[in-house]
């Protein structure tokens, strides 16, 4: 059994936070009273995820999207008030990594979602440098067609698609998440498709203005690889027991 705090030494030396300029708090946001042998992990801190963990007895649990975010009302009322309900009665520690948790170099959300697709990433671009810019490990895609056909057959789930120009596709550039807002500058830097987890209005004019491909696979989808991936290595440089527990999304 570790105490909370091994968790969270061994968590920001992974992640290191303090480089990131981030929405929300990284790190313990949750304290509980538990000495930690087992760790749950998932994509989100949303009430059902709270209650798998407590199903399984786990003492700890890791998200990529917590419960507090910049802006937020600091109110306890409605669903924070049932979450955090749940987490003390249960007195289980809630961790939390978002923009830290996307950009690790080998666990990371990117990284995670790169090597499920078969894309080796070579360089990085926008914001923070959380965009990745790669190539497909077995040659470029035949069109825009045949690589939302593979990220949709490796997801499990339907994409959006807006092609760009025909043709094919070699230099691919993906970052997961809500980060259509990076689609410009994967344009910038030279990009033939981009794969983010959502689309908002304006991204469909510039693939078509610009004959960049752009790919909707899901905010969600995009995310399962990472934080797994994190708990996985922390639980076996600790010594603890470790749960993934994806709570179906389809966002």
């Amino acid at each position: 059994m570790k105490h909370h705090i091994d968790l969270l030494t061994a968590l920001d030396a992974m992640l290191e936070p303090a480089r990131f300029k981030d929405y929300g708090p990284n790190g313990l946001q949750v304290e509980g009273r538990r000495p930690i042998g087992k760790l749950v992990s998932g994509v989100t801190a949303s009430l059902a995820l709270i209650e798998a963990a407590v199903a399984q007895d786990a003492d700890a649990i890791l998200v990529h999207h917590g419960l507090f975010w910049r802006g937020h009302d600091g109110c306890v009322t409605g669903w924070m008030r049932q979450r955090l309900a749940l987490l003390l009665a249960h007195d289980i520690h809630l961790f939390a990594y978002h923009l830290p948790l996307d950009a690790h170099e080998e666990w990371g959300n990117n990284a995670q979602l790169g090597q499920c697709l078969g894309l080796v990433g070579q360089a990085r671009f926008g914001e923070q440098q959380l965009g990745w810019l790669g190539e497909p490990a077995q040659g470029s895609f035949a069109d825009a067609a045949a690589l939302a056909a593979h990220v949709q057959a490796v997801l499990g789930r339907p994409v959006v698609l807006v092609a760009g120009k025909p043709g094919p596709l070699r230099r691919i550039a993906w970052c997961t998440g809500g980060a259509q807002g990076y689609f410009e500058a994967a344009i910038a830097a030279g990009a033939d498709a981009f794969i983010t987890g959502e689309i908002s209005e304006p991204q469909a004019h510039y693939a078509r203005e610009c004959g960049v491909a752009f790919i909707a696979c899901g905010h969600h989808a995009s995310e399962r690889y990472g934080v797994q991936a994190v708990a996985h290595q922390v639980a076996l440089q600790l010594g603890l027991a470790h749960t993934f527990i994806d709570i179906d999304n389809p966002a």
